[in-house]
């Protein structure tokens, strides 16, 4: 890729020997112009994040933000199913709601999604480029643009890709501060951070990553005052959420919110994050990113990054409610300490390597890394895999949900009530189908259930009284709670169910093509 300008001068810290660092080497015209480097990652990273990318209708998550991007735009067949105010501030929301108020036809939703992701890769080579140089910068960014973790999740309209494009901006904010000690880029790293904590308000953990980075890096003589502005300056951003709550007249149902994030059930075991994170961020990315740390010359660069990975992971590690996507913001950190590692190869001069060998051990690198990330990427978003869903939350759409809730608009008489397995099947019969829909499995205890869904206290006397006449079994919720789904079909047992409609997914089997139901519609009669 060429050798590209020197970064910053600063004195290096630590025991361990390195290469001879990139601050001293000559700079030189790089043989490719960063800018046709640059636009090839992008492209790559944009196709990895919009082919195929309607192929499954929205999971439950998906069609709650959705949903509340049409309340705020006030398209009513939806906005009737999905309050404005939930448990999350509404930055995205009122982005897709834009989409809404200009007409746009079609799943919009996530294309516009995916641009934060493609965005996110462009703020990691900027990234890369302002701590280790321009060849860092461009391996990070590669890396980032094929990268699992991140095109699965902003390949879908979840709150998480655009939380970490401003956390991204944001850090990158702090690394111009940390090179040039100006306060306006201070004040930038504060604004950017809060428009992250208004995309997802998780994102406030990072404002402690920063507190933990000043506090490591004492060489900075960063002040507590200068640390105040930052605040200030996330403070006036994010005060914008609790006006609107005010303004909308909705403070009681986000205390609501409140209690039962905090009172959730723990959803997974410790071991959680350390077995999906290899497969969703790539191994050898992450044994990359360690050589980075742990290898080479540290400075206040790699402090800052490590702060930006440990202390969100450390909480949610801690944190008894886990969720795939929720390390998202990362990512970039991780990327740009393998580009860091990869990098320094070039900077080992030994008398058996000359440059161009050199440069040959990096391509081999850079080539190893990505294809390890492209062969699980192109898996996840290939055609075959569209008919494949997981039951981890965030990994993906729910095949044969969109078609089953247009079938519901379709032939299910208006004002008609459907009773599903979970609240996520409701939530995607809400969105397309246009039918209310409650959650059998919905806790009727108010501190074990989101405040947005109804529980059914009595479903026997509600299917008796006919307030309930159609039920929906789902495969996906079924995966996940036995329970419930043995619940619905003894109901359907015990009150004449007749199946309606099935959903299937097709699949190849010993050379021939095999049909399991996925969904299937009730009808039932007292």
């Amino acid at each position: 890729m060429g050798v590209g300008p020197p970064a910053q001068n600063h004195s290096e810290t630590g025991a361990l020997a390195a290469p001879v660092s990139t601050e001293t080497q000559v700079a030189t015209k790089p043989r490719i112009p960063t800018a046709v480097w640059i636009g090839g990652i992008v492209l790559l990273g944009a196709f990895l994040r919009l082919w195929n990318i309607d192929a499954v209708g929205f999971n439950g998550d998906e069609t709650v933000y959705a949903g509340q991007a049409a309340s705020i735009a006030n398209v009513h067949d939806i906005a009737m199913f999905f309050p404005t105010f939930r448990a999350h501030p509404l930055l995205f929301q009122s982005i897709l709601a834009t989409g809404y108020d200009l007409g746009l036809k079609g799943d919009f939703q996530r294309p516009l999604a995916a641009l934060f992701g493609v965005g996110t890769v462009v703020l990691t080579y900027l990234l890369g480029h302002r701590l280790y140089g321009r060849r860092a910068g461009l391996i990070a960014a590669l890396i980032m643009a094929v990268m699992p973790y991140d095109v699965i999740v902003s390949r879908q309209v979840l709150l998480d890709g655009p939380m970490t494009f401003f956390a991204t901006l944001s850090l990158y904010l702090l690394a111009r501060f940390a090179t040039t000690r100006t306060t306006p880029w201070l004040l930038a790293t504060g604004a950017a951070l809060g428009l992250s904590v208004l995309s997802k308000e998780t994102a406030i953990l990072l404002f402690g990553s920063i507190c933990a980075f000043v506090a490591l890096s004492p060489e900075l003589h960063i002040r507590v005052r200068q640390l105040a502005l930052l605040l200030a300056a996330l403070g006036v951003i994010v005060i914008a959420y609790p006006i609107a709550i005010g303004i909308g007249g909705s403070g009681n149902t986000s205390g609501n919110y409140l209690t039962w994030q905090l009172f959730r059930r723990a959803n997974h075991e410790l071991t959680f994050y350390p077995s999906i994170l290899p497969g969703a961020m790539g191994p050898l990315v992450l044994v990359t990113a360690g050589v980075a740390v742990f290898a080479l010359r540290r400075s206040w660069r790699e402090k800052m990054l490590l702060s930006w990975i440990l202390v969100p992971a450390v909480f949610f590690e801690l944190w008894p409610v886990k969720g795939y996507q929720y390390l998202l913001p990362a990512a970039p950190a991780v990327a740009a300490l393998a580009g860091r590692a990869i990098g320094a190869l070039m900077e080992f001069r030994t008398t058996r390597l000359d440059v161009r060998h050199r440069r040959m051990i990096v391509a081999a690198g850079v080539a190893a890394l990505a294809a390890s990330l492209l062969v699980p990427t192109l898996d996840r978003v290939s055609v075959d895999s569209s008919a494949k869903a997981s039951s981890l939350a965030g990994t993906g759409g729910v095949p044969r949900g969109r078609e089953a809730g247009l079938w519901i608009d379709r032939h299910v008489p208006q004002g008609a009530t459907i009773m599903t397995i979970g609240p996520s099947m409701a939530n995607i019969i809400e969105f397309y189908g246009k039918r209310q829909a409650y959650g059998l499995a919905v806790s009727p205890n108010p501190l074990s259930r989101n405040p947005s869904y109804q529980p059914i206290p009595n479903p026997d006397r509600r299917l008796r009284n006919a307030d309930l006449q159609y039920l929906v079994w789902d495969a996906y919720s079924a995966s996940r709670s036995a329970f419930f789904s043995k619940g619905i079909i003894r109901y359907a047992d015990r009150y004449n169910g007749h199946v309606v409609h099935t959903e299937y997914v097709k699949s190849n089997e010993g050379g021939r093509t095999v049909k399991t139901p996925v969904i299937v519609v009730y009808t039932v009669r007292p």
